[in-house]
């Protein structure tokens, strides 16, 4: 558990140190126009309408089709940790189909908030933070605060998950008055 998530960890900082490096701050633009920027933008709130219906075939089809799709989630198998990485599409589709079978669940994006940048001309990336409401695996079906990531890659005309990460956030230690 702990390997994926640092290799997920690892690769998303790999990607943006290697964005960071390849140009001069003063002379950077993104590789994507803003055209492109905004496609993304609206594929990833069709996701969230999918998750939101539970249409895990639409869903499916939204996925980059490949042995080294990722899926980071919740895992309810006490074997694989808390967390666990779900590789290839057979794997994210069982995982999306247990999570949409276990009772209602709700991803709310804060879409303001929401960031889609250029790799390069195939390779973007996004981050939202958002509140996810779901009973699967013990939670406790209230929201809870996490952050997706996504890297998204273009296959032909179209642009695909290659990864999503969901990372929940810890809640906040209590600020210390001082007397």
């Amino acid at each position: 558990m702990k390997k994926v998530l640092i290799a997920a960890s690892f690769f998303t900082l790999n990607t943006l140190l290697s964005t960071a490096s390849a140009a001069q701050p003063s002379a950077y633009r993104d590789p994507l126009d803003a055209q492109t920027l905004t496609t993304i933008k609206t594929q990833f709130s069709e996701l969230i309408t999918l998750a939101n219906n539970h249409d895990i075939k639409a869903i499916h089809n939204m996925f980059w089709q490949s042995p080294s799709t990722l899926l980071v989630a919740k895992s309810a198998v006490p074997a694989e940790g808390n967390w666990a990485g779900y590789w290839g599409n057979e794997a994210i589709d069982k995982k999306l189909h247990d999570i949409a079978n276990s009772g209602p669940v709700v991803l709310t994006p804060d879409y303001a908030k929401l960031k889609v940048v250029g790799v390069t001309k195939e390779v973007a990336q996004s981050y939202a933070p958002l509140n996810i409401t779901v009973s699967y695996a013990g939670q406790s079906g209230t929201p809870k605060p996490f952050l997706l990531i996504i890297n998204w890659v273009k296959i032909a005309q179209d642009w695909k998950v290659a990864a999503e990460v969901l990372l929940p956030v810890p809640p906040s230690a209590p600020v210390k008055q001082s007397s």
